[in-house]
């Protein structure tokens, strides 16, 4: 796209480039205090990637694959449930398309009922206030903001030695385009969404092996938690994580099968393979240089904690600014970004921001791990509650459910806490709340949970640490 548009430019207040969680929210909040707003979208709908080809559709599909697996563990062995291994692949995603069609309608509605402009085509910086817009049948129209939000999310990284076809070799935009359920899968990467589709993919009976240079997928998880997940993924027939090892050669042989070489010399065969190394920040076209602005060495807009850039008037947020690239904290970047922008009145933000892994098993983590927690005060008391401990946890046959609790070792503050099972996404905010709230552990006994429940995992959780600090007062007091 060329800045070389003519003709003056439509004058806005506010305008923010990308209509994913972090643009719709930061043009809502403008839109709140009666500024003229619009948002440019080159997707034919609002919603991103985070709707399209990301976040929806994937969680849809691990929707139908985790009700499945747990269909098959509470029936037990007298009823035999397979998925068939010619299976087309949109059979098991029949609801997607109705899915992502309310969510983009609900997401456009709310544009509309704020009064918030919607442009369609691509962005590109002609100064620093204004951006050129290209049309899909060429046209060009120039805007002017007073105040800009560049929020245009990301795109799998794709390097030139793997040979992303779309059809054999897959990234995460294109994988869930494959006609049929393959029946084996080789999956590069071991980051949040290479876990994902691995452990989707092995519950629906895919034969799927994981290759990292990490010993561990998802290394920045408590190591605890992190061997309850590996040992669930490898419990599945045909599947494996295969770590500290890299591929240095892929191919589609032409017939049957993708060949993926690794460093070690061997050599990998399997139907399709997905690679999930990475994403980069769309700011590709965006001429971000004629406003001033350059990108990292890492391919990110540099921004301050309130996601100002280095044009005061200027603003990028979710996935351009890098980690934790995460639907929840792009939303809060969005709004608290235009809060500043607007110099409105800022809600109390706290560090504590809950992360939620769609796995099968799903796991989840807000504030300090044990081995961080005892780095900051020195030591730390962890109160654990398995699953299998739980009535429910025995009725949903779940047993392999971990919740833990982090607590600080003087005050027993709830300073953590890290959680895997399903479930684990809705059960961590208890623990944000009493984080943001500074609870100790105590007001996990005070509450009455519901009957059976997996919340009860939090008192068996506070049990263990009181039980722990009783321990410890005996052998204290028993020192000569």
């Amino acid at each position: 796209m060329t800045n070389g548009s003519t003709g003056e430019p439509d004058l806005w207040d506010v305008v923010v480039i990308g209509s994913g969680p972090a643009g719709q929210k930061a043009a809502v909040q403008a839109a709140k205090v009666g500024k003229r707003v619009c948002v440019i979208e080159r997707d034919r709908g609002v919603g991103g990637a985070c709707v399209h080809r990301g976040t929806i559709p994937s969680k849809t599909l691990r929707e139908t694959a985790a009700h499945l697996m747990g269909f098959r563990a509470r029936i037990g062995h007298h009823i035999d449930i397979e998925v068939p291994g010619d299976t087309q692949l949109a059979s098991l995603m029949d609801r997607m398309e109705r899915v992502v069609e309310a969510h983009v309608g609900y997401m456009g509605q709310q544009l509309e009922r704020n009064g918030i402009e919607q442009i369609h085509g691509r962005a590109s910086f002609v100064d620093p206030h204004t951006i050129a817009v290209e049309s899909i049948y060429g046209a060009m129209r120039l805007v002017r903001g007073e105040i800009i939000v560049i929020a245009a999310g990301s795109r799998p990284r794709s390097p030139g030695e793997i040979p992303i076809d779309h059809e054999h070799v897959l990234d995460s935009d294109s994988i869930l385009s494959m006609a049929y359920l393959p029946k084996s899968l080789t999956v590069l990467g071991g980051g949040v969404i290479a876990s994902e589709y691995a452990t989707i993919f092995a519950a629906l009976g895919v034969e799927v092996t994981m290759v990292d240079r990490a010993p561990r997928p998802l290394s920045f998880l408590d190591q605890e938690i992190l061997e309850i997940f590996v040992d669930s993924f490898n419990s599945h027939p045909g599947c494996t994580y295969l770590g500290g090892a890299t591929a240095t050669k892929v191919e589609w042989d032409g017939v049957d099968c993708v060949r993926t070489t690794l460093d070690n010399g061997w050599e990998l065969k399997s139907d399709k393979l997905l690679f999930a190394l990475g994403r980069v920040a769309n700011l590709e076209g965006l001429c971000i240089e004629a406003a001033g602005l350059e990108a990292s060495a890492r391919g990110h807009v540099p921004v301050d904690a309130d996601c100002r850039t280095a044009v005061p008037h200027i603003f990028a947020v979710g996935d351009v600014i890098g980690p934790p690239a995460l639907a929840s904290a792009a939303m809060d970047q969005g709004r608290r970004a235009m809060r500043v922008a607007l110099d409105l009145p800022r809600h109390e933000t706290f560090d504590s921001i809950p992360v939620g892994i769609y796995t099968i098993p799903e796991i989840s983590s807000i504030g300090l791990d044990e081995v961080k927690a005892a780095a900051q005060f020195g030591s730390c008391f962890v109160g654990r509650s398995r699953f299998a401990e739980l009535a429910r946890g025995q009725i949903a046959n779940v047993p392999d459910g971990l919740l833990k609790l982090i607590a600080a070792p003087d005050s027993l503050r709830v300073v953590g806490c890290q959680i895997i099972g399903e479930g684990a996404t809705e059960l961590v905010h208890l623990a944000q709340m009493a984080i943001m709230n500074g609870n100790d552990v105590n007001i996990f006994l005070e509450s009455i949970f519901n009957f059976p429940t997996l919340a009860e995992a939090y008192r068996v959780a506070a049990l263990d640490i009181l039980g722990q600090v009783q321990t410890a007062r005996i052998v204290v007091a028993a020192t000569p």
